[in-house]
């Protein structure tokens, strides 16, 4: 039985995903949103913006990783066999073409499974991917990876090689990051292997610029939120009432990412026939994006049921991609 079913009481959009979020969230003591509620057409269109920001070094970090280590990485994540790719979280994929480069060069051909909640992106890599490596048959997959791993049909003599790369993992609390690795760990056989993507702990000067850049693209991001609960749920949230905060917190090793109410004010949202109060001041939490040490991460695969392998850092040592196996 699916768990919004057993809310009756409830109003009816406040049992799609998307209403029982906003609605669990903003009656919680502490008004919180889920960041995958980020990632309409609105909000992928300006979290692509964001990678390319002087200030958000994991993007063009990453990329130089596996721009400089994709061969590297493939041959020891294909042990001599022919590799089948899916991404989790594949947005528009920018990165990933890195990758498959390399696999069409080692291969000829290869097959990639995306997987993203926005088709608008997909629709956008596949036909970029397409045009430009003709050995790669795109079987992009519209879902929320986190509710299951639709990996397409397997073929004989093919291991999958899942990518989580971009520190996605980092936005999940530690429990929930094992129990979701631990639920892409059941779903694959062993030999099977995973791609990590992990953010580094590194000075503060450069962590919270990366949430809080001078142009203001982030705030953007971060307001679309509810720009978006005002378009799909009958929202009256005044943007110009909430500011954009981001603050490193060291005891929990993350960077937080606030809306912050600037006055005391009212909010509706009718479609949840929800009335909000919201005390200047206050705020509705939006994102944590927790920053790991090497030992850390290679200890959160081994919790999830991996083997770590291999891994591969920039000459600063900011951002790390994790190789790991299924035993």
């Amino acid at each position: 039985m699916n768990a919004l079913s057993t809310l009756p009481q409830l109003p009816e959009a406040a049992q799609t995903p998307l209403g029982y979020e906003v609605y669990r969230g903003l009656i919680s003591s502490q008004k919180s949103l889920s960041p995958w509620l980020f990632y309409d057409a609105e909000g992928s269109r300006l979290f692509e913006q964001i990678t390319e920001l002087p200030e958000y070094y994991p993007t063009r970090t990453e990329r130089g990783i596996l721009a400089e280590r994709a061969e590297e990485i493939l041959e020891e994540a294909s042990q001599g066999q022919r590799l089948r790719m899916i991404e989790l979280g594949a947005g528009t994929a920018t990165k990933t073409g890195l990758l498959l480069e390399a696999a069409v060069r080692r291969q000829g051909n290869v097959c990639y499974v995306p997987i993203d909640v926005s088709g608008a992106a997909l629709d956008e890599a596949a036909q970029r991917i397409e045009e430009k490596l003709p050995g790669v048959t795109v079987l992009p997959q519209v879902a929320d990876y986190t509710c299951g791993l639709p990996t397409g049909d397997s073929v004989d003599g093919e291991k999958r090689l899942v990518l989580y790369i971009g520190s996605s993992i980092g936005n999940f609390e530690p429990s929930a990051a094992r129990e979701l690795l631990r639920d892409v760990r059941s779903q694959l056989m062993p030999g099977d292997s995973l791609l990590l993507g992990v953010d580094m702990v590194k000075p503060e000067s450069v962590l919270v610029p990366a949430y809080a850049d001078a142009a203001g693209v982030t705030a953007a991001f971060n307001l679309n939120v509810l720009r978006r609960i005002n378009d799909e749920l009958s929202g009256d949230f005044n943007l110009d009432k909430f500011r954009h905060r981001a603050f490193w917190n060291k005891n929990q090793s993350r960077i937080e990412m606030h809306l912050v109410s600037v006055a005391e004010q009212s909010v509706s949202i009718a479609a949840l026939e929800l009335d909000l109060k919201f005390r200047r001041g206050e705020s509705i939490h939006t994102e944590n994006s927790y920053k790991f040490s090497p030992p850390a991460a290679r200890l959160l695969l081994e919790d999830s049921g991996f083997v770590p392998r291999k891994s591969w850092f920039d000459k600063q040592g900011w951002f790390g991609v994790f190789l790991a196996d299924i035993p």
